[in-house]
């Protein structure tokens, strides 16, 4: 019998990096239609629930990804409470800011709300581990589950702070930050992709390079610019010199987010943090950059451009 010369169907054709750039570029697409029609739909009560379960939906999902790491490097974690303490953050939060509970028009009050629950929360693992059966990984399950929440959605909750800031239009300079970190990551994506020859931290995560580092911070501060330059006067306290200095600071910031995740995911021996986002991967990889540049964004907008 003569063999046969066709691929197995069992074998993974490798995709190019140009089909991994459009498979990211759709679901970039899909997901910013996703948030521009959750902030900026006429209907208050339906772009609330929107916002609401988007930003739920990620947070739950985001903290399982974490936790399935923590598993997978061999260590405990309270991963119920956990998901259950990081949903519950994000949903009182937004109840807070929204004005559910009475109109909130001093930023500190919501930080003190959120210290509050923190607090609890870690008053409540010690709980958890008085009932545990296992008595010699407490430690390590009260440390891996608090640092998942503060991770995921306590870094997360910063996107809220800005959306419901009450001394300028957060909803823009929500639509402003995202805008510049993504940016940011494609910058690094494709110029790394394309003449990235000097490796940033190998042993932490091989593909990316310096040249990536450089496309990265040129692609958010052309974003910062253009984006000034077009709605500057929707964003408060906004000029060129800060339009330049949040383009360098938040794409360098995206950078950072990008290699933490990058350090996670080596340890837990997984290339990706879930498949759940075409060309992009889990949940974790879309925030990874994000996670660390809303409280950056925040307290810049909170301490120098509405101070």
């Amino acid at each position: 019998m003569a063999e046969s010369n066709a691929p197995s169907e069992d074998v993974a054709v490798p995709r190019t990096k140009a089909a991994v750039f459009f498979r990211r570029l759709a679901s970039f697409v899909v997901l910013w239609s996703l948030v521009v029609g959750a902030l900026f739909s006429p209907n208050k009560l339906f772009s609330g629930c929107c916002f609401l379960t988007m930003i739920l939906g990620l947070a739950g999902v985001g903290l399982l990804e974490f936790y399935r790491m923590v598993e997978l490097r061999g260590l405990a974690c309270f991963k119920r409470l956990g998901i259950f303490g990081g949903l519950l953050l994000m949903a009182c939060t937004f109840l807070y800011l929204s004005g559910v509970f009475g109109q909130q028009n001093l930023p500190a009050k919501a930080n003190d709300f959120e210290t509050g629950f923190l607090i609890l929360f870690v008053l409540g693992l010690c709980v958890r581990q008085f009932i545990s059966k296992q008595t010699t990984t407490g430690l390590v399950a009260i440390s891996t589950t608090l640092l998942g929440l503060m991770y995921v959605p306590w870094l997360l909750n910063f996107v809220q702070k800005i959306n419901f800031f009450p001394r300028a239009d957060g909803k823009f300079y929500l639509i402003y930050f995202i805008a510049l970190t993504k940016f940011s990551d494609t910058g690094a994506y494709v110029v790394g992709s394309l003449i990235g020859r000097h490796k940033l931290i190998p042993r932490v995560s091989p593909g990316k390079t310096w040249e990536g580092v450089l496309g990265a911070l040129a692609a958010s501060l052309l974003a910062s610019l253009g984006f000034y330059a077009f709605v500057g006067d929707r964003l408060t306290g906004m000029n060129w010199l800060h339009a330049t200095v949040l383009g360098l600071l938040l794409g360098g910031a995206a950078v950072v987010g990008d290699l933490i995740e990058s350090l996670f995911k080596r340890e837990a021996g997984i290339k990706d943090s879930g498949k759940y986002i075409p060309g992009i991967g889990g949940v974790l990889d879309l925030l990874d950059s994000l996670l660390f540049n809303a409280p950056i964004m925040y307290l810049y907008l909170r301490h120098i451009l509405t101070h």
